[in-house]
């Protein structure tokens, strides 16, 4: 459990317990009152295991898969090898039809080089 999800233990734990109220919690969470409730029926359920964030550990929805970037990747290297992060996204967008953050070929293009 990381630093935060400690913190979130403790605070639930005095409330479970009757030594802190759950508008004072709420305040030291940074939570809202209901978002607090809603924590302290989730740690009820499941334990401390509950106190952490669900999508722990998965891939995010918008992940583009190895495939696509591997077909991405060739195509910048065989037609577009001089071109920058910008161009090549602006080159990929009108003569592909690819549309992909410039961000994320910068990034893909400084781990292959």
């Amino acid at each position: 459990m990381s630093e935060r999800d400690l913190n979130r233990m403790s605070v639930v734990k005095e409330v479970e317990s009757g030594h802190l109220r759950a508008t004072d919690a709420a305040v030291l969470l940074d939570l809202s009152r209901r978002q607090l409730h809603r924590l302290l029926a989730r740690f009820r359920a499941e334990g401390a295991p509950g106190l952490a964030h669900k999508a722990r550990g998965r891939n995010p929805n918008n992940t583009i898969g190895i495939e696509r970037r591997v077909e991405i990747l060739s195509l910048v290297r065989t037609q577009f090898a001089d071109f920058g992060p910008s161009f090549a996204t602006e080159k990929l967008a009108k003569s592909h039809g690819i549309a992909i953050s410039r961000e994320t070929l910068r990034k893909w293009m400084r781990v292959v080089s």
